[in-house]
C-alpha cells in the first residue's frame, strides 16, 4: 500500500470511529451517570457549570488510534505492502517502537481510568492515591524503557549532535522524559477542546517527523492519533458535551512520549509539544514562588490557561491562540528536526 494512502486511510478511520462512537459513549456515560466532579481549586468558580458533564470520554480516541492502526497495518500486510519493509530503520526495531509506544499509551490510559473510576464512581474526589498511581507510572514506564533496553535502543539523535548512547542514563533520562510529558499534557487538559487541539498538532508533526525518516509505521500510528483526537474534538469543542478525564489524557501524554522515543530524538518534545511545556512550568512557577513568597502569585491561577481565563479570555479563544503557539513550535521543531537530525 502506498504510505500516503495508508495516511489518509488511518486517519480517516479514526476520525470516523471516534466521531462514531461519540452517539454511543456519551449516552452511556449518561446513563452509568459517570459525569466530571468539578472542584473549585481546579478552575474558576464558573466552570461549575461544567458539572455533571460526562467524563472518561479518552476512551473515544484510545479506541479509534489503536483499530485504525491495527486495521491499515492488517490490511498492508494482505497486500504485501511495505509499511515497515521500506522504513530506512531495521524492521524489527521499528515494530518494537510501534508496540511499545501503543502499549506505554494504553498502560497509561488504564491508570487514568482507574483514577476516573475511583473519583467518580467511588466519589472519591482525588481518585487514586499518590503511592498508588506513582507505583503504577513507575512499574509501567520501566517496562517500556526495559523493552527498549533489551532490543539495543538506548541512544537517541540528539539535533545537531548526532545519536548518542544514554546506557545507564537512559533509564533516568526515560523516566523524567516520559512522566513529564504525561503529567504536562493532563495539565493542559482543563478547558474545552484545549488538549485534544494541540495534540493534534502535535500529532501532525509526527506524522511529518517519521515521513523524513522513513520511519513510515511511526507515521501511521501518528497520522491515526490526528484523526481520533479530531473526531473527538467535534463533540469536546465548547460548549463541551463530553471530557477526555484522566483516562484520555494520560493515554494522549503516554502516546505523544513513546512517539517521540520511536524517532529517536525525545528532545524534539520541547518544540512539538511547546505548550504543554508552558502549562506545566507555569504550574511549577506558581507552585515554588508561592511557597518561596509565603502565599503570593505570579498567575491569577495555574496552569497558565486559567490565567488567561481569569483575566476575561474565552475559552475558544484560549484554544486558538495556544493551538497556534504549538503550531509555530511544531513547525521550528520540523526545521530543527531534518536540518539537525535527518540530514
Amino acid at each position: 500500500m502506498n504510505i500516503y494512502l495508508a495516511l489518509v486511510l488511518v486517519a480517516v478511520i479514526s476520525f470516523g470511529i471516534s466521531f462514531g462512537l461519540g452517539f454511543a459513549v456519551i449516552p452511556w456515560l449518561k446513563k452509568l451517570k459517570f459525569g466530571q466532579n468539578i472542584l473549585l481549586e481546579d478552575g474558576p468558580v464558573w466552570h461549575k457549570s461544567k458539572q455533571g458533564t460526562p467524563t472518561m470520554g479518552g476512551i473515544m480516541f484510545m479506541i479509534s488510534t489503536v483499530v485504525s492502526t491495527v486495521a491499515v497495518l492488517i490490511t498492508d500486510y494482505f497486500l504485501k505492502g511495505n509499511i515497515f519493509t521500506g522504513d530506512t530503520a531495521v524492521p524489527n526495531a521499528m515494530k518494537v517502537k510501534l508496540v511499545g509506544a501503543i502499549l506505554l499509551a494504553l498502560g497509561f490510559g488504564i491508570i487514568g481510568f482507574a483514577d476516573d473510576y475511583i473519583k467518580v464512581v467511588k466519589k472519591r474526589n482525588l481518585g487514586l492515591t499518590i503511592i498508588q498511581k506513582s507505583i503504577a507510572q513507575i512499574v509501567l514506564m520501566l517496562g517500556y524503557l526495559a523493552t527498549l533496553y533489551l532490543n539495543g535502543l538506548t541512544y537517541m539523535r540528539i539535533p545537531f549532535v548526532g545519536a548518542v548512547d544514554l546506557k545507564w542514563f537512559f533509564w533516568i533520562f526515560g523516566v523524567a522524559v516520559i512522566y513529564g510529558t504525561v503529567n504536562a499534557v493532563n495539565f493542559t487538559d482543563g478547558i474545552d477542546g484545549l488538549c485534544a487541539s494541540v495534540t493534534a498538532v502535535t500529532a501532525l508533526a509526527f506524522v511529518i517527523a517519521a515521513l523524513m525518516s522513513k520511519f513510515f509505521g511511526i507515521s501511521l500510528l501518528s497520522a491515526a492519533l490526528f484523526g481520533g483526537c479530531i473526531g473527538y474534538l467535534i463533540w469536546n469543542w465548547h460548549p463541551s458535551k463530553v471530557m477526555m478525564g484522566d483516562t484520555g489524557s494520560m493515554f494522549l501524554g503516554g502516546l505523544v512520549a513513546g512517539l517521540a522515543y520511536a524517532i529517536d530524538c525525545p528532545l524534539i518534545l520541547l518544540l512539538f509539544g511547546i505548550l504543554f511545556v508552558i502549562e506545566a512550568m507555569s504550574d511549577v512557577l506558581q507552585i515554588g514562588y508561592f511557597k518561596a513568597t509565603h502565599g503570593k502569585r505570579i498567575f491569577k491561577m495555574a496552569p497558565i490557561h486559567h490565567h488567561f481565563e481569569m483575566s476575561g479570555w474565552k475559552e475558544v479563544k484560549i484554544v486558538t491562540v495556544f493551538t497556534f503557539i504549538n503550531l509555530v513550535g511544531c513547525v521550528l521543531g520540523l526545521a530543527v528536526y531534518y536540518f539537525g537530525v535527518v540530514k
